[in-house]
């Protein structure tokens, strides 16, 4: 079924894109939510003002994404965990772990545009991707080290280093 977008929609196409999807999706979710429309002419011709609008917001956008990209390239994430005597991890360490060290360093990024395979729960270097866009990520450094009682997550980072 051909259905024209009203709003973006990842991984399926942006504001007034035509596009072709399964039926029981367009109508059990793309109609119900207003995320898309029946394609008319009047349709596509009442929303092309607002497409201009919001492919020149993804341009913007895109170029903000591409200076946080080049800003994060070469950091590194060092986390304090408690782990066994084996190395072991009592937890894991996930994306959203990841994301707050970068966050707190400065670097716009959210646990979303972290990319684990599956947490981390091993002490060690890790590369980790941090995917902005489909076509644009970087790959950083993430060092996951024992946390000794007592001590600050600033010494242990003192200590890595």
């Amino acid at each position: 079924m051909k259905v024209l977008l009203l709003d973006d929609i990842e991984k399926l196409g942006f504001l007034g894109d035509v596009v072709e999807v399964k039926q029981g999706y367009a109508r059990n979710y793309l109609l119900p939510q207003r995320l898309a429309t029946v394609p008319t002419e009047q349709a596509i011709k009442s929303i092309a003002q607002e497409r201009i609008a919001r492919a020149e917001q993804r341009k913007l956008a895109l170029e903000q994404l591409k200076k946080v990209c080049q800003a994060v390239e070469g950091a590194e994430v060092v986390i304090a965990a408690k782990t066994n005597e084996q190395g072991h991890l009592f937890g894991s360490v996930s994306e959203k772990d990841i994301a707050e060290n970068l966050q707190q360093q400065g670097f716009q990024v959210t646990a979303k545009m972290v990319r684990l395979d599956e947490n981390i729960k091993e002490v060690g270097e890790h590369k980790v991707q941090i995917r902005f866009a489909a076509e644009l990520a970087q790959t950083i450094k993430v060092t996951v080290v024992a946390q000794q009682e007592g001590s600050s997550v600033e010494s242990v980072k003192e200590k890595a280093e």
